[in-house]
């Protein structure tokens, strides 16, 4: 497995050894002894798993302590601009925001920690994208940003005026006013 730093403290890209012959290809996207090994102790205890056409923008979404949640990110079938924002007070990234393709063709993943906001759009036909979490749902500790935040600069790969974005994701606060407690 090989590991990437990003812009932002503790945001890490994830690529796993992908092992291809004539019949396709074989890699192991998950390996607790492997991520242990690298210094990444997480215990992931739920996944979750969704299916969207092109344009559909999801997020940005994040749960507050004690229920804020690690997320272990990837693309099962298609492609995605997968973006988060830091959302930790006292990081020197408070505020930033960090954008990459995630698409089953390049296999990466991304590992977003705790303190972060995160949100996707699809820019193939459909996606279908899986993520592990270190903590599981809960509705009362939810929060969120909206995605069209101007001070964020968040580039989706979309054209905004066509995104497919829930009523909840609409109504969503910019970052000054959202009820993030990191």
């Amino acid at each position: 497995m090989k590991i990437t730093e990003t812009s932002l403290k503790d945001l890490l890209i994830i690529e796993p050894e992908v092992f291809e012959d004539e019949r396709g290809c074989f890699f192991e996207s998950y390996n607790k002894t492997k991520f242990n090994n690298l210094g990444i102790e997480i215990d992931f205890v739920q996944d979750n798993q969704s299916f969207s056409k092109y344009g559909t923008l999801r997020g940005l979404h994040y749960q507050n302590p004690p229920y804020a949640q690690t997320k272990l990110i990837r693309v099962l079938h298609g492609e995605i601009i997968d973006a988060v924002v830091d959302l930790r007070k006292n990081s020197a990234t408070y505020g930033k925001s960090f954008t990459i393709s995630l698409s089953a063709e390049n296999k990466k993943q991304l590992l977003v920690p705790k303190g972060f906001a995160h949100g996707f759009s699809v820019i193939s036909e459909t996606a279908s994208v899986m993520y592990k979490c270190d903590q599981f749902y809960n509705k009362l500790s939810e929060g969120g940003i909206t995605f069209n935040d101007p001070s964020l600069n968040i580039n989706w790969g979309i054209d905004l005026k066509d995104a497919i974005v829930s009523e909840k994701d609409l109504i969503l606060p910019f970052i000054e006013n959202c009820n993030s407690l990191f």
